[in-house]
């Protein structure tokens, strides 16, 4: 008689569905989780553990966040409209685990999400791509295809940003971290007032570029240095060195208008525009040009 009556308790328990919380994205199962993977470990009671749901919500975020794109300027001139992100909705998802969590047997939840909006938009670029308030050109030697490549990649991180009134443009939180793994290659660099090689040689001549333009076209310089040695490109003092550990340059956009940079290595050229709306009042700098030749090539001793 006890027999039977066990053997019937564990035919019960192997008939119940397992414990489990199924999450879901788009309808197609993404991950998998049981209470016990989510409880305190407190003697004899129950209770959630809010570090692992705050973990077990993070990576959610992280394996279904979609970030937004900015809309661009291409090449041609043409707008190429932005794109909208999505993220986990933290707060509602929490509220979904902790039902699960206090209730009893397995459940389904669709991870909520919402909407992350990119930062610039087709109709703010078609605003503020009408007025050029500002531009530079410097030059370069092609044929060192190194530091040429080290300056496409750094005109390409820079180029269609925009700054917002009030905003401070960074250019190292601009370009990133000059790495291999991004692409950048070994060329010279000054150190100390010594020529060098190093990764990312011929940013600089970015930095430069971008300075001259922004500073004619009125922009507040917060933050630039020069070089340790004459640089050849720009004419003196107006260089702005930048280093990942090193100098910055930094300016802050005091107008009531945003602008946007258009920035293009090609040709032996390096060239930046800066454009704003026709109702922006611009009051220009007088900056002086660079000479329309190729620079001398500075070499490093043996």
């Amino acid at each position: 008689m006890n027999f039977a009556w066990i053997l019937g308790l564990l035919l019960v328990f192997q008939q119940q569905t397992p414990d489990e919380l199924t999450i879901t994205h788009e309808n197609v199962p993404i991950m998998t989780v049981s209470r016990s993977d989510l409880s305190s470990p407190t003697p004899g009671i129950t209770l959630a553990d809010m570090q692992k749901l705050t973990q077990l919500s993070d990576q959610l975020d992280r394996n279904i966040r979609k970030e937004a794109v900015d809309a661009v300027i291409d090449d041609s001139g043409r707008i190429v409209p932005e794109q909208a992100g999505i993220e986990l909705n933290k707060n509602a998802f929490m509220e979904q685990l902790l039902s699960y969590f206090y209730q009893h047997g397995p459940s389904t939840i669709a991870a909520p999400t919402r909407r992350i909006y990119p930062r610039v938009d087709s109709e703010i670029l078609a605003a503020i791509n009408d007025k050029r308030i500002g531009h530079y050109v410097t030059y370069f030697n092609s044929g060192n295809k190194e530091r040429s490549h080290n300056i496409y990649l750094a005109a390409e991180a820079i180029d269609n940003s925009v700054v917002f009134p009030g905003e401070t443009f960074s250019f190292n939180k601009t370009v990133g971290k000059r790495t291999k793994e991004k692409g950048y290659l070994s060329a010279p660099i000054i150190v100390k007032g010594e020529m060098a090689e190093g990764i990312g040689g011929g940013i600089c001549q970015v930095s430069s570029t971008l300075y001259n333009a922004v500073d004619r076209s009125g922009m507040k310089i917060l933050e630039r240095y020069s070089h340790s040695k004459r640089v050849r490109y720009v004419p003196a003092g107006r260089d702005a060195t930048v280093s990942w550990y090193g100098p910055d340059f930094t300016f802050k956009n005091e107008y009531n208008e945003p602008i946007l940079i258009k920035a293009k290595a090609i040709h032996g050229m390096m060239v930046v525009l800066v454009f704003s709306s026709d109702e922006i009042e611009a009051k220009p700098n007088r900056i002086p040009s660079t000479e329309h030749k190729l620079p001398p090539e500075t070499k490093i001793a043996d």
